[in-house]
C-alpha cells in the first residue's frame, strides 16, 4: 500500500487538508472529535508516520462489566488490561465496573459516561431501560457491542450459551446412566439472557432424551453468591434427597463446593459447572467436581476490542461473528 497523502486522510475524514496537517504535526486548536476523526483515517489508509505523542489516548474504548469479585470477570477484566497494554498508543481502553443489581444506574452511565468514547463494550443485565441508553449511544455513532450475554437483540460477543446448556445435560444424562435419581440447576436469576439460554438448553436436551429413571426437577436462582447459593442448594436436598446430578449454569461455584463437601456429597452427585480456576482445578482434580465449562472470557475479550475496532474503522480485516469456542475441561485434560 503506497503512502497515504494528506488530501486522502482529508476525504477519509471528510475535513480540510490543512485541518489534517495540524492534526499530523500537532499544531493544536483542532476539536477532540475532529483529531479522533483525522487519526482514524490516517490509521485506516496505512498512514506509515509515527502519530504525535500528545494524541496518546484520543480514541477511548469504554468496557462495562459487574462483579468484579467473581473469577469470570476478574480474568475478563485481566484480558482487557493486557491486551490494552498491547494498542496503538491512540487507543485508551477505559475498564469500568457497575452494579449489575442497579439497572437505572447502568443506564445512566450509559448516557453520561463522562467522557467522550468511540466504543462501548458492555456485559450488564438485559433491561429496557439499559436497551434505550444503548440505542442513544448507537445513534449518536457510538460502536456498541455486548459481551458475554446478549441484551435485546444485538448480536453480541460470547458462547452459544444454549449449546453450552444442551453439552451439559448431555455428559449428566449419558455418564450417569444407569442411576436412577433427581437433576437440578442453578443459575443467577432471570436477568441475563446467558443464564437464560443454558437453562432452556439443558431442559431442551432432557425433554428430547427423556429417561424415566431421571427427572430434571428444579432450577434454583443463587444470585451468583456464594452463600445464597449454598443456601438454596441445601434446600434442594432436603427437598429432593435423591439429587444425583447438577449444573451450576452461573457463578458461585464455592457454595456449591461448600456444601458437597459439609454433607460429604463429592464423588455421588455429579456435578458441572462454568469457568476454570484455580479453585474449580482443585476441585476436579480431586472429583468433587465433574466438568468444567470455560467459556474463554480472555477469547471473548480479544474478540470484542477487534470488532469494536473494525466497527470504527481502526481496523480493515474482518472480525468472525461465531460464537467463541467454550472449553470442555475434566480432571483428565487439565
Amino acid at each position: 500500500m503506497k503512502t497515504a497523502r494528506l488530501a486522502d486522510i482529508a476525504r477519509e475524514a471528510q475535513v480540510g487538508t490543512a485541518t489534517v496537517e495540524r492534526v499530523l504535526n500537532s499544531r493544536g486548536n483542532v476539536r477532540p472529535e475532529t483529531v479522533e476523526k483525522v487519526l482514524l483515517a490516517a490509521r485506516k489508509l496505512g498512514y506509515d508516520r509515527r502519530l504525535p505523542e500528545r494524541y496518546r489516548g484520543t480514541i477511548r474504548i469504554e468496557v462495562i462489566m459487574v462483579r468484579p469479585d467473581t473469577p469470570f470477570f476478574a480474568r475478563l477484566n485481566q484480558a482487557f488490561a493486557r491486551i490494552a497494554a498491547t494498542l496503538d498508543t491512540s487507543i485508551l481502553i477505559h475498564r469500568t465496573f457497575l452494579d449489575e443489581a442497579d439497572p437505572v444506574a447502568v443506564a445512566r452511565h450509559i448516557a453520561n459516561p463522562g467522557f467522550r468514547r468511540s466504543g462501548l463494550i458492555i456485559c450488564a443485565p438485559d433491561h429496557p431501560e439499559v436497551r434505550a441508553k444503548l440505542g442513544e449511544a448507537k445513534a449518536a455513532g457510538v460502536a456498541v457491542l455486548p459481551i458475554v450475554s446478549r441484551i435485546g437483540d444485538d448480536p453480541f460477543v460470547g458462547i452459544d450459551n444454549y449449546a453450552a446448556g444442551r453439552t451439559a445435560a448431555f455428559y449428566l444424562a449419558s455418564m450417569l446412566k444407569p442411576r436412577a435419581g433427581t437433576l437440578v440447576a442453578l443459575c443467577h436469576s432471570g436477568v441475563y439472557q446467558v443464564h437464560k439460554e443454558r437453562v432452556r438448553g439443558f431442559s431442551d436436551y432432557l425433554a428430547e432424551h427423556p429417561d424415566p429413571a431421571q427427572a430434571f426437577a428444579l432450577v434454583m436462582f443463587g444470585l451468583d453468591d456464594r452463600l445464597h447459593s449454598a443456601a438454596v442448594f441445601e434446600e434442594a436436598l432436603r427437598a429432593h434427597p435423591d439429587i444425583i446430578g447438577l449444573y451450576n449454569a452461573g457463578g458461585a461455584n464455592a457454595g456449591i463446593a461448600s456444601v458437597l463437601e459439609r454433607q460429604k456429597r463429592g464423588g455421588s452427585i455429579m456435578w458441572i459447572g462454568h469457568e476454570l480456576t484455580e479453585n474449580s482445578r482443585r476441585w476436579l482434580q480431586s472429583g468433587l467436581m465433574d466438568i468444567v465449562l470455560d467459556q474463554a472470557p480472555e477469547v471473548q475479550a480479544r474478540r470484542a476490542l477487534d470488532t469494536v475496532l473494525h466497527r470504527i474503522g481502526f481496523l480493515d480485516i474482518e472480525v468472525s461473528a461465531d460464537p467463541v469456542r467454550f472449553f470442555t475441561i475434566s480432571a483428565e485434560n487439565l
